[in-house]
């Protein structure tokens, strides 16, 4: 068995693991909001159970809702989707990690010519994945110099800012991204079909 049937085979154990940690905590948040709305008693022992075990891991998601003008009753059900996004995105990131390193794998087994593709085609995934940070923060009103979202102003500043002095703004939109976008993608297609 190889390396990378055996990641897939953890891959797949490591899925089933997080949907059950996903069905348990749905059932323990119904029962959280059950005794949060009332239709558990207070005075009973999934009440008490749920104040001492439940209630201090959603008392984060409860402050962030209650600042949000959200009801607390409604925290059980937010600290659920947060729990299936993280989830997710934990899976997502596991299986993009096997993905790269079975590309590196296959990369390194062609010689120097296949390193080099798979360095340029990283190179490119960067300044996409960059692009598409840098639109969605502008519509979360991110800051700029926030520490999640600089590293891709400074990736893409250096595309974005000589295509602002051709690419005229569509009344408030800005679309040198989403041209920049398809410039990369019409770079990276010329490049790799020279060292092809």
């Amino acid at each position: 068995m190889s390396v990378f049937a055996a990641m897939v085979a953890a891959l797949g154990i490591i899925r089933l693991v997080f949907f059950g940690l996903a069905v348990v905590a749905a059932g323990i948040f119904l029962l959280d909001w059950l005794v949060r709305t009332r239709r558990i008693s207070p005075f009973s022992p999934i009440a008490r159970f749920s104040r001492s075990f439940v209630d201090p891991l959603i008392a984060p998601v409860e402050r962030s809702v209650v600042r949000a003008g959200g009801l607390p009753t409604s925290a059980p059900f937010w600290a659920l989707i947060a729990v299936v996004v993280g989830g997710l995105v934990i899976l997502y990131l596991l299986e993009f990690l096997i993905t790269q390193l079975a590309m590196l794998g296959a990369a390194a087994s062609s010689g120097p010519s296949g390193i080099l593709k798979l360095l340029l085609f990283w190179t490119f995934a960067i300044l996409r994945i960059a692009l598409l940070v840098r639109v969605v923060s502008s519509w979360l009103r991110v800051s700029p110099y926030s520490r999640w979202v600089r590293w891709a102003f400074h990736l893409t500043e250096p595309i974005l800012r000589p295509l602002r002095g051709v690419v005229p703004p569509l009344g408030m939109i800005d679309v040198t991204p989403l041209v920049a976008y398809f410039v990369l993608w019409l770079l990276e297609r010329v490049v790799f079909s020279l060292i092809a």
